[in-house]
């Protein structure tokens, strides 16, 4: 479904992936991990085309994307839920919603979609409302996923969900992601929460200063020993 070939991107003078493949294939969970600044970001800000590699290709079902707008990344169903929720705070639950159904599909069907939406997140049905920016840590993170499914994506990609939430939160936006999957949507998610992560994926690559060191699935990495003393604490 997806597959990032070779890319190298640069900040500026300042090189942060170096040669970067891996494949996303269709309804699977493949999740990319590392330490803050290794360039798990920067490869999901890539796909959405908010940064130009330098070099190599991302294909997207035979449709080159690496030379697209943001804007037609998302019409082809590619989805982009930020790290930091990046939410609208000064507008209510239910207008930051609709900022994510404003093309093609997803607009011509954006009351259906919300109401799908709603039946997930109950508690955004509750405070659709209330400006954006008084909601929760864990109710602004719900928002932020709510948006990215108002596009109505064949992929949707995560950055970080579960970045500053309580313990409890963090097994709620997991359960979330995999209730996301199961009904059809593929996953590339971004997390430190390395244990989590690994446990609920099918395949999974490890980032080391902007480099694919590892990659298997999550059980085969969760017993690998680097793996293990990295990241773990085993």
């Amino acid at each position: 479904m997806l597959k990032v070939n070779g890319i190298d991107v640069f900040y500026g003078d300042i090189q942060v992936l170096w040669g970067v493949t891996f494949d996303v294939k269709e309804k699977e969970i493949v999740v990319l991990v590392g330490a803050n600044g290794a360039g798990k970001s920067t490869t999901i800000k890539t796909i959405s085309s908010l940064l130009t590699p330098k070099r190599g290709t991302i294909q997207y079902n035979h449709l080159r994307l690496d030379h697209l707008p943001p804007h037609k990344i998302i019409e082809h169903g590619i989805v982009h839920v930020p790290e930091g929720r990046r939410l609208f705070s000064e507008m209510s639950v239910e207008e930051n919603l609709i900022m994510g159904s404003l093309y093609g599909k997803a607009k011509a069907n954006r009351f259906e979609t919300l109401e799908y939406v709603y039946r997930i997140f109950s508690t955004l049905k509750e405070r659709r409302r209330q400006m954006a920016g008084s909601l929760s840590g864990g109710e602004q993170q719900m928002l932020a996923v709510g948006r990215g499914l108002m596009s109505q994506p064949k992929l949707m990609m995560f950055d970080e969900p579960s970045l500053g939430l309580a313990p409890v939160l963090v097994q709620v936006i997991f359960n979330l992601v995999k209730r996301i999957n199961e009904e059809g949507v593929t996953v590339l998610l971004v997390e430190q929460n390395v244990m989590q992560a690994l446990a609920m994926c099918d395949r999974a690559y490890v980032l080391e200063n902007g480099m694919i060191v590892l990659k298997g699935t999550g059980q085969e990495l969760m017993a690998d020993d680097h793996v293990k003393g990295a990241y773990l604490g085993i």
